[in-house]
């Protein structure tokens, strides 16, 4: 059980330029001082991702927006009052002295207040703002537990709040304010919330806007490869050597090394889909395959996922 004199040690950590991984409500985080490119380095180093992808910055509140922000619009402020702390990043133009380690290069920056109550007390011991990707190798499938980060690194790993399960399950969503306002990456907002806020908000389309985290085509990745197939046509593709992430429970005489029925509500699956595709990849199979999930808004988020974990395997949707 995480402590007060954990958080502080955390907290000192961050002091000394060394990371820590965190929960937050979306996934768990890679932790450095936001204001030390030395510490940030290590994050890049130990995830092994490219420079040129950018880091989102989390805050204590919306209150310290101005120091890392050049402008804040009308916009971003009422997101900000409906949404934070919560699972939600929002993209500005960044202020003078804000790194380029932060931000890939580019005039912008990713940032959030998150709600879980151990990063806002980390942040709160800290005094900071503390950069944070998800606390995984580059590309891979996001941990959502403090067991997920220590697999993921072995040896490797930083020191790790354990908050236990994150709640939301995916990555925060993105939304641009550079411009026009842009949906970036789907997340634990859905964009009907969104748009009751900032009225219709357009899709980025590929390539568009801001670099951001998690957009890359080829992303979310478990080791095996992962294909996606409409739900017919699960007993013809999966076969001895295949694991399954599926809509319904495994049929009569199921021969494949492992089935697991997934909830049946969006946010439900969306809580436990990395911890699925986790143990799925554990499983020693040839394949993963995963049923493809409804059409509907509300899957948007696990849809975007399901897409680029199996892009990243070189398979293509057959849904």
């Amino acid at each position: 059980m995480t402590t007060a004199q954990d958080v502080a040690c955390a907290a000192d950590l961050l002091r000394a330029g060394e990371l820590v991984a965190f929960p937050t409500e979306t996934v768990y985080g890679l932790g450095a001082d936001a204001r030390s490119d030395a510490a940030v380095g290590k994050i890049y180093a130990l995830k092994r991702r490219p420079t040129g992808h950018p880091l989102i910055v989390h805050l204590a509140s919306a209150d310290v927006l101005a120091e890392w922000a050049a402008e804040v619009p009308e916009t971003a402020r009422r997101l900000a009052a409906r949404f934070w702390p919560g699972p939600l990043t929002l993209i500005l133009r960044r202020a003078a002295g804000v790194s380029d380690a932060l931000t890939g290069g580019q005039d912008s920056i990713g940032l959030r207040v998150p709600s879980h109550p151990l990063a806002r007390a980390l942040l709160a011991a800290f005094g900071g703002a503390v950069a944070a990707p998800s606390a995984n190798r580059y590309g891979r499938v996001s941990p959502t537990s403090a067991q997920h980060v220590r697999e993921e690194f072995g040896s490797d790993a930083p020191f790790v709040l354990d908050g236990g399960d994150c709640s939301v399950g995916l990555e925060s969503t993105i939304v641009s304010l550079v411009g026009e306002p842009l949906l970036v990456r789907p997340g634990g907002i859905a964009a009907a919330e969104l748009e009751a806020v900032t009225g219709p908000l357009r899709r980025a389309a590929a390539g568009e806007g801001p670099r951001a985290p998690g957009t890359s085509r080829a992303h979310y990745a478990p080791a095996t490869r992962l294909v996606m197939v409409a739900g017919p046509a699960l007993a013809t593709t999966a076969g001895p050597a295949s694991a399954v992430l599926a809509r319904r429970p495994a049929p009569v005489g199921f021969g494949g090394l492992l089935w697991l029925a997934a909830p049946a509500g969006p946010v439900d699956y969306a809580h436990d889909l990395y911890a699925n595709l986790r143990r799925l990849d554990h499983a020693g199979a040839a394949t993963i395959v995963v049923e493809a999930v409804p059409q509907d808004p509300a899957w948007e988020a696990v849809r975007d996922r399901l897409a680029r974990a199996a892009a990243a395997c070189g398979a293509e949707d057959s849904a």
